[in-house]
Protein backbone atom coordinates (compact mmCIF):
# COMPACT_ATOMS: atom_id res chain seq x y z
CA UNK A 1 0.00 0.00 0.00
CA UNK A 2 1.29 3.46 -0.90
CA UNK A 3 0.07 6.39 1.13
CA UNK A 4 1.25 9.12 -1.22
CA UNK A 5 1.23 7.41 -4.59
CA UNK A 6 -1.62 6.96 -7.00
CA UNK A 7 -2.54 3.45 -5.88
CA UNK A 8 -5.64 2.96 -3.77
CA UNK A 9 -5.05 3.55 -0.06
CA UNK A 10 -6.91 2.28 2.94
CA UNK A 11 -8.88 4.92 4.79
CA UNK A 12 -9.23 5.14 8.55
CA UNK A 13 -12.28 5.94 10.63
CA UNK A 14 -10.40 7.95 13.24
CA UNK A 15 -13.40 8.11 15.58
CA UNK A 16 -13.42 4.32 15.79
CA UNK A 17 -9.65 3.90 15.80
CA UNK A 18 -9.05 6.60 18.43
CA UNK A 19 -10.89 7.84 21.48
CA UNK A 20 -10.79 11.60 20.86
CA UNK A 21 -10.52 13.11 24.34
CA UNK A 22 -10.34 16.81 23.56
CA UNK A 23 -9.02 19.46 21.23
CA UNK A 24 -5.54 20.68 22.16
CA UNK A 25 -4.78 22.95 19.25
CA UNK A 26 -5.92 24.39 15.99
CA UNK A 27 -3.82 25.89 13.24
CA UNK A 28 -4.83 27.74 10.12
CA UNK A 29 -4.98 24.48 8.18
CA UNK A 30 -5.51 21.76 10.79
CA UNK A 31 -7.10 20.57 14.03
CA UNK A 32 -5.33 18.59 16.77
CA UNK A 33 -6.86 16.25 19.37
CA UNK A 34 -5.47 14.51 22.40
CA UNK A 35 -6.55 10.93 21.88
CA UNK A 36 -6.18 7.38 23.13
CA UNK A 37 -5.04 4.86 20.55
CA UNK A 38 -7.45 1.94 21.04
CA UNK A 39 -4.96 -0.44 19.44
CA UNK A 40 -1.98 0.36 21.68
CA UNK A 41 -3.66 2.02 24.65
CA UNK A 42 -1.20 4.94 24.41
CA UNK A 43 -2.11 8.61 24.51
CA UNK A 44 -1.23 10.37 21.26
CA UNK A 45 -1.87 13.60 19.37
CA UNK A 46 -4.00 13.23 16.23
CA UNK A 47 -3.68 16.04 13.70
CA UNK A 48 -6.19 16.24 10.85
CA UNK A 49 -5.38 18.54 7.92
CA UNK A 50 -8.20 20.63 6.45
CA UNK A 51 -8.70 19.28 2.95
CA UNK A 52 -9.65 22.51 1.17
CA UNK A 53 -7.05 24.75 2.84
CA UNK A 54 -4.29 22.22 2.36
CA UNK A 55 -5.17 21.89 -1.33
CA UNK A 56 -5.05 25.66 -1.87
CA UNK A 57 -1.60 25.82 -0.30
CA UNK A 58 -0.27 22.84 -2.26
CA UNK A 59 -1.62 24.31 -5.52
CA UNK A 60 0.96 27.10 -5.23
CA UNK A 61 3.62 24.51 -6.05
CA UNK A 62 1.97 22.61 -8.88
CA UNK A 63 4.47 20.73 -11.00
CA UNK A 64 7.27 21.03 -8.42
CA UNK A 65 6.66 17.66 -6.76
CA UNK A 66 6.42 19.23 -3.32
CA UNK A 67 6.38 16.74 -0.43
CA UNK A 68 3.31 16.89 1.79
CA UNK A 69 3.36 17.73 5.50
CA UNK A 70 2.80 14.06 6.32
CA UNK A 71 5.78 13.00 4.21
CA UNK A 72 8.04 15.61 5.77
CA UNK A 73 6.94 14.88 9.34
CA UNK A 74 7.33 11.12 8.96
CA UNK A 75 10.92 11.59 7.76
CA UNK A 76 12.11 13.72 10.69
CA UNK A 77 13.82 11.85 13.54
CA UNK A 78 15.34 14.15 16.16
CA UNK A 79 15.02 14.33 19.96
CA UNK A 80 13.83 17.97 19.80
CA UNK A 81 11.30 17.44 17.00
CA UNK A 82 7.93 15.89 17.76
CA UNK A 83 7.89 12.27 16.58
CA UNK A 84 5.31 11.24 13.98
CA UNK A 85 4.19 7.65 14.55
CA UNK A 86 1.72 7.13 11.74
CA UNK A 87 0.13 8.92 8.78
CA UNK A 88 -2.98 8.14 6.76
CA UNK A 89 -6.26 9.28 5.26
CA UNK A 90 -9.61 9.76 6.96
CA UNK A 91 -12.93 8.60 5.53
CA UNK A 92 -13.40 12.21 4.36
CA UNK A 93 -10.12 12.01 2.39
CA UNK A 94 -8.27 14.29 4.77
CA UNK A 95 -4.67 13.53 5.65
CA UNK A 96 -3.95 12.87 9.31
CA UNK A 97 -0.85 12.40 11.46
CA UNK A 98 -0.49 10.46 14.70
CA UNK A 99 2.24 11.97 16.86
CA UNK A 100 3.69 11.57 20.34
CA UNK A 101 1.58 13.50 22.81
CA UNK A 102 3.79 16.12 24.47
CA UNK A 103 3.14 16.55 28.19
CA UNK A 104 4.05 20.15 28.86
CA UNK A 105 3.31 23.71 27.81
CA UNK A 106 3.63 25.83 24.72
CA UNK A 107 6.64 28.12 24.66
CA UNK A 108 4.30 31.02 23.88
CA UNK A 109 2.62 30.55 27.27
CA UNK A 110 5.95 30.49 29.12
CA UNK A 111 6.99 33.66 27.29
CA UNK A 112 3.75 35.44 28.16
CA UNK A 113 4.06 34.47 31.83
CA UNK A 114 7.86 34.93 31.98
CA UNK A 115 7.71 31.85 34.18
CA UNK A 116 10.42 30.66 36.55
CA UNK A 117 11.04 27.69 34.24
CA UNK A 118 11.65 30.01 31.31
CA UNK A 119 14.01 32.28 33.28
CA UNK A 120 15.96 29.31 34.62
CA UNK A 121 16.20 27.16 31.51
CA UNK A 122 15.99 29.55 28.58
CA UNK A 123 19.69 29.22 27.64
CA UNK A 124 19.06 25.50 27.36
CA UNK A 125 15.93 26.18 25.29
CA UNK A 126 17.86 28.47 22.91
CA UNK A 127 20.35 25.69 22.24
CA UNK A 128 17.74 22.96 21.84
CA UNK A 129 15.66 24.99 19.38
CA UNK A 130 18.84 25.74 17.44
CA UNK A 131 19.82 22.06 17.32
CA UNK A 132 16.37 21.06 16.07
CA UNK A 133 16.37 23.77 13.40
CA UNK A 134 19.93 22.98 12.31
CA UNK A 135 18.92 19.33 11.83
CA UNK A 136 15.84 20.48 9.92
CA UNK A 137 17.99 22.51 7.52
CA UNK A 138 20.46 19.65 7.05
CA UNK A 139 17.53 17.49 5.91
CA UNK A 140 17.05 20.00 3.10
CA UNK A 141 13.96 21.86 4.39
CA UNK A 142 12.96 25.41 5.38
CA UNK A 143 10.43 25.51 8.21
CA UNK A 144 9.07 28.98 7.35
CA UNK A 145 7.06 29.36 10.57
CA UNK A 146 9.43 29.30 13.55
CA UNK A 147 7.73 31.04 16.50
CA UNK A 148 6.87 30.24 20.14
CA UNK A 149 3.44 28.96 19.06
CA UNK A 150 5.11 26.11 17.17
CA UNK A 151 7.40 25.04 19.99
CA UNK A 152 6.37 22.85 22.93
CA UNK A 153 8.27 22.52 26.21
CA UNK A 154 7.99 19.19 28.03
CA UNK A 155 7.60 18.85 31.78
CA UNK A 156 11.26 17.80 32.00
CA UNK A 157 12.41 20.98 30.20
CA UNK A 158 13.03 19.74 26.67
CA UNK A 159 11.64 21.44 23.59
CA UNK A 160 9.71 19.87 20.73
CA UNK A 161 9.48 21.61 17.36
CA UNK A 162 6.04 21.06 15.81
CA UNK A 163 3.90 22.00 12.79
CA UNK A 164 5.43 21.55 9.35
CA UNK A 165 2.46 22.77 7.35
CA UNK A 166 4.38 25.59 5.63
CA UNK A 167 7.64 23.68 5.19
CA UNK A 168 9.21 23.58 1.72
CA UNK A 169 12.42 22.09 0.31
CA UNK A 170 15.42 24.42 0.32
CA UNK A 171 15.82 24.37 -3.46
CA UNK A 172 15.73 27.21 -6.02
CA UNK A 173 12.21 26.38 -7.26
CA UNK A 174 10.77 26.78 -3.75
CA UNK A 175 12.83 29.87 -2.88
CA UNK A 176 11.56 32.08 -5.69
CA UNK A 177 9.74 35.33 -4.81
CA UNK A 178 6.01 35.15 -4.22
CA UNK A 179 5.42 32.55 -1.49
CA UNK A 180 4.77 34.98 1.35
CA UNK A 181 3.49 32.69 4.10
CA UNK A 182 4.27 32.58 7.81
CA UNK A 183 3.49 34.46 11.02
CA UNK A 184 3.79 38.21 10.37
CA UNK A 185 5.86 39.27 13.39
CA UNK A 186 8.46 36.56 12.73
CA UNK A 187 8.80 36.95 8.96
CA UNK A 188 12.13 38.06 7.52
CA UNK A 189 12.26 41.31 5.50
CA UNK A 190 13.16 39.56 2.24
CA UNK A 191 10.13 37.30 2.63
CA UNK A 192 7.78 40.22 3.22
CA UNK A 193 9.24 42.16 0.30
CA UNK A 194 8.73 39.14 -2.00
CA UNK A 195 12.42 38.68 -2.72
CA UNK A 196 14.27 35.37 -3.17
CA UNK A 197 14.56 33.45 0.10
CA UNK A 198 16.50 30.59 1.62
CA UNK A 199 17.05 28.97 5.04
CA UNK A 200 18.15 32.35 6.47
CA UNK A 201 14.51 33.35 6.86
CA UNK A 202 14.43 30.68 9.59
CA UNK A 203 17.54 32.24 11.16
CA UNK A 204 15.61 35.52 11.39
CA UNK A 205 12.45 34.03 12.90
CA UNK A 206 14.55 31.94 15.33
CA UNK A 207 16.26 35.16 16.45
CA UNK A 208 12.91 36.91 16.95
CA UNK A 209 11.82 33.95 19.10
CA UNK A 210 15.02 34.14 21.18
CA UNK A 211 14.57 37.92 21.57
CA UNK A 212 11.01 37.45 22.80
CA UNK A 213 12.10 34.85 25.36
CA UNK A 214 14.20 37.53 27.08
CA UNK A 215 12.33 40.76 26.44
CA UNK A 216 8.72 39.46 26.38
CA UNK A 217 8.12 41.60 23.32
CA UNK A 218 9.07 41.69 19.64
CA UNK A 219 12.11 43.56 18.31
CA UNK A 220 9.67 45.99 16.67
CA UNK A 221 6.21 47.10 17.71
CA UNK A 222 3.86 44.17 17.25
CA UNK A 223 1.94 44.25 13.98
CA UNK A 224 -1.30 42.52 13.09
CA UNK A 225 -1.04 42.82 9.30
CA UNK A 226 1.67 42.55 6.68
CA UNK A 227 1.09 46.20 5.77
CA UNK A 228 1.89 47.19 9.34
CA UNK A 229 4.99 45.00 9.26
CA UNK A 230 6.14 46.76 6.10
CA UNK A 231 6.03 50.11 7.89
CA UNK A 232 8.67 49.15 10.43
CA UNK A 233 10.64 46.37 8.74
CA UNK A 234 13.13 48.88 7.31
CA UNK A 235 14.01 50.18 10.78
CA UNK A 236 16.62 48.54 13.05
CA UNK A 237 15.28 46.54 15.99
CA UNK A 238 15.39 47.84 19.55
CA UNK A 239 18.67 46.80 21.16
CA UNK A 240 17.97 43.86 23.45
CA UNK A 241 20.38 45.11 26.11
CA UNK A 242 18.34 48.30 26.41
CA UNK A 243 15.33 46.21 27.43
CA UNK A 244 17.19 43.60 29.50
CA UNK A 245 20.40 45.33 30.65
CA UNK A 246 21.44 42.53 33.03
CA UNK A 247 21.40 39.72 30.47
CA UNK A 248 24.60 38.17 29.17
CA UNK A 249 26.19 40.32 26.47
CA UNK A 250 27.36 37.42 24.30
CA UNK A 251 23.84 36.00 24.14
CA UNK A 252 22.34 39.43 23.40
CA UNK A 253 24.84 40.15 20.62
CA UNK A 254 24.22 36.73 19.07
CA UNK A 255 20.47 37.34 18.94
CA UNK A 256 20.84 40.85 17.54
CA UNK A 257 23.07 39.66 14.70
CA UNK A 258 20.39 37.15 13.72
CA UNK A 259 17.93 40.05 13.33
CA UNK A 260 19.95 41.85 10.64
CA UNK A 261 17.65 43.18 7.93
CA UNK A 262 20.07 42.11 5.21
CA UNK A 263 20.38 38.30 5.19
CA UNK A 264 24.06 38.59 4.23
CA UNK A 265 24.70 40.33 7.57
CA UNK A 266 22.95 37.63 9.61
CA UNK A 267 24.36 34.36 10.83
CA UNK A 268 24.56 32.25 7.69
CA UNK A 269 23.75 29.02 9.54
CA UNK A 270 21.74 28.27 12.66
CA UNK A 271 24.68 26.16 13.82
CA UNK A 272 26.77 29.32 14.15
CA UNK A 273 24.22 30.85 16.53
CA UNK A 274 23.95 27.66 18.54
CA UNK A 275 27.74 27.50 18.96
CA UNK A 276 27.70 31.04 20.39
CA UNK A 277 24.96 30.09 22.85
CA UNK A 278 26.89 26.99 23.93
CA UNK A 279 30.05 29.03 24.53
CA UNK A 280 28.07 31.51 26.64
CA UNK A 281 26.47 28.67 28.58
CA UNK A 282 29.85 27.08 29.41
CA UNK A 283 31.19 30.41 30.64
CA UNK A 284 28.09 31.14 32.73
CA UNK A 285 28.14 27.69 34.32
CA UNK A 286 31.82 28.07 35.22
CA UNK A 287 31.17 31.51 36.72
CA UNK A 288 28.29 30.11 38.71
CA UNK A 289 30.40 27.28 40.12
CA UNK A 290 33.08 29.77 41.15
CA UNK A 291 30.52 31.97 42.90
CA UNK A 292 28.95 29.00 44.65
CA UNK A 293 32.37 27.86 45.83
CA UNK A 294 33.06 31.32 47.21
CA UNK A 295 29.73 31.33 49.02
CA UNK A 296 30.55 27.92 50.45
CA UNK A 297 33.93 29.08 51.72
CA UNK A 298 32.31 32.14 53.26
CA UNK A 299 29.69 29.96 54.92
CA UNK A 300 32.49 27.98 56.52
CA UNK A 301 34.03 31.21 57.79
CA UNK A 302 30.72 32.25 59.33
CA UNK A 303 30.56 28.93 61.14
CA UNK A 304 34.01 29.59 62.64
CA UNK A 305 32.93 33.01 63.82
CA UNK A 306 30.23 31.39 65.96
CA UNK A 307 32.98 29.83 68.08
CA UNK A 308 34.09 33.33 69.12
CA UNK A 309 36.95 33.70 66.63
CA UNK A 310 37.20 35.82 63.53
CA UNK A 311 37.76 33.83 60.31
CA UNK A 312 41.44 33.00 59.85
CA UNK A 313 42.30 33.48 63.55
CA UNK A 314 43.77 30.55 65.41
CA UNK A 315 42.02 29.70 68.69
CA UNK A 316 43.93 30.76 71.83
CA UNK A 317 45.53 28.18 74.08
CA UNK A 318 43.00 26.86 76.52
CA UNK A 319 44.06 26.43 80.15
CA UNK A 320 42.60 23.50 82.08
CA UNK A 321 40.04 24.36 84.68
CA UNK A 322 41.56 23.57 88.11
CA UNK A 323 39.61 23.03 91.27
CA UNK A 324 41.21 23.84 94.65
CA UNK A 325 42.30 20.34 95.54
CA UNK A 326 45.59 18.51 95.77
CA UNK A 327 45.22 16.83 92.37
CA UNK A 328 42.17 18.10 90.55
CA UNK A 329 40.45 16.38 87.64
CA UNK A 330 40.27 18.63 84.57
CA UNK A 331 36.99 18.91 82.69
CA UNK A 332 37.53 18.71 78.89
CA UNK A 333 36.29 21.70 76.98
CA UNK A 334 33.77 20.70 74.30
CA UNK A 335 34.42 22.08 70.81
CA UNK A 336 31.57 23.90 69.16
CA UNK A 337 30.34 21.86 66.16
CA UNK A 338 30.52 23.57 62.81
CA UNK A 339 27.16 24.19 61.18
CA UNK A 340 26.79 22.27 57.87
CA UNK A 341 26.89 24.06 54.54
CA UNK A 342 23.87 23.47 52.34
CA UNK A 343 25.59 23.89 48.96
CA UNK A 344 26.26 20.55 47.27
CA UNK A 345 29.76 20.03 45.84
CA UNK A 346 28.20 18.39 42.77
CA UNK A 347 26.34 21.49 41.68
CA UNK A 348 23.96 20.83 38.78
CA UNK A 349 23.90 24.00 36.65
CA UNK A 350 20.56 22.91 35.17
CA UNK A 351 18.97 21.71 38.39
CA UNK A 352 16.84 23.44 40.96
CA UNK A 353 19.81 25.51 42.16
CA UNK A 354 20.70 26.81 38.71
CA UNK A 355 21.13 30.59 38.41
CA UNK A 356 19.13 32.81 36.16
CA UNK A 357 21.44 33.76 33.30
CA UNK A 358 19.83 37.19 33.03
CA UNK A 359 21.95 38.27 35.98
CA UNK A 360 19.46 37.70 38.79
CA UNK A 361 20.63 36.44 42.19
CA UNK A 362 21.98 32.92 42.40
CA UNK A 363 19.22 30.53 43.40
CA UNK A 364 20.92 28.72 46.22
CA UNK A 365 20.71 28.20 49.98
CA UNK A 366 24.30 29.00 50.83
CA UNK A 367 25.45 29.68 54.35
CA UNK A 368 24.47 27.92 57.52
CA UNK A 369 21.49 25.69 57.99
CA UNK A 370 19.70 27.01 61.12
CA UNK A 371 17.60 23.86 61.48
CA UNK A 372 20.66 21.65 61.41
CA UNK A 373 22.38 23.92 63.92
CA UNK A 374 19.41 23.86 66.28
CA UNK A 375 19.29 20.08 66.09
CA UNK A 376 23.02 19.65 66.78
CA UNK A 377 23.66 18.15 70.25
CA UNK A 378 25.27 20.49 72.76
CA UNK A 379 28.00 19.05 74.96
CA UNK A 380 28.30 20.50 78.50
CA UNK A 381 31.10 19.68 80.95
CA UNK A 382 29.68 18.01 84.02
CA UNK A 383 30.78 19.16 87.49
CA UNK A 384 32.52 16.45 89.50
CA UNK A 385 33.63 16.29 93.09
CA UNK A 386 37.42 16.54 93.38
CA UNK A 387 39.18 13.30 94.04
CA UNK A 388 42.77 12.31 94.55
CA UNK A 389 44.53 10.93 91.50
CA UNK A 390 48.09 10.30 90.42
CA UNK A 391 47.15 10.94 86.78
CA UNK A 392 48.53 14.23 85.46
CA UNK A 393 46.16 16.77 83.97
CA UNK A 394 45.58 16.41 80.16
CA UNK A 395 47.42 18.80 77.84
CA UNK A 396 45.68 21.90 76.49
CA UNK A 397 43.51 21.43 73.37
CA UNK A 398 45.44 21.59 70.09
CA UNK A 399 44.33 24.58 67.98
CA UNK A 400 42.44 23.63 64.80
CA UNK A 401 44.10 24.33 61.45
CA UNK A 402 42.42 27.49 60.13
CA UNK A 403 44.64 28.04 57.10
CA UNK A 404 41.66 27.54 54.80
CA UNK A 405 39.59 30.29 56.37
CA UNK A 406 38.15 32.68 53.76
CA UNK A 407 39.11 36.29 53.42
CA UNK A 408 36.16 38.15 54.88
CA UNK A 409 37.35 41.40 53.37
CA UNK A 410 35.92 40.37 49.97
CA UNK A 411 32.50 41.65 49.12
CA UNK A 412 29.83 38.95 49.00
CA UNK A 413 28.91 38.19 45.35
CA UNK A 414 25.25 37.47 44.75
CA UNK A 415 24.79 37.85 40.99
CA UNK A 416 26.30 36.74 37.74
CA UNK A 417 28.44 39.26 35.82
CA UNK A 418 26.72 41.16 33.12
CA UNK A 419 29.33 40.47 30.48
Amino acid sequence: MSLFGKSKVEKTDIEKRFKLIGRVGQGSMSKVWRAEDKMSGHYVAVKVLDKEKTKRFEDRFKGLNKPTETQIAFKLQHPYIVKTLEVGWTLEEEMFLVMDYVEGSGLSLLVDLQSDDLRRYRTRFLIQIGEALDYFHKQGFIHRDICPRNIMVTDDHKIRLIDFGLTVPNTPDFCKPGNRTGTANYMAPELIKRRPTDHRIDVFSYSVTCYEMYANRHPWDAALTLDAVMQHINQPPVDLLELVPKMDRQIADTIMKGLALDPDNRWQKVEEMTNEFRAAEVRLVQKTKELLAKRKRRAGGDAESKSGRTPGESPPDQKPAVKKSPTPTVAKTAKSPKAPVTVDDDFDPFGDDAPDDSGADILMTGGEDPQAEAAAPKTVAKKKRPRLSATPAPPPAVPEDSSDAPDKSDEDILALPED
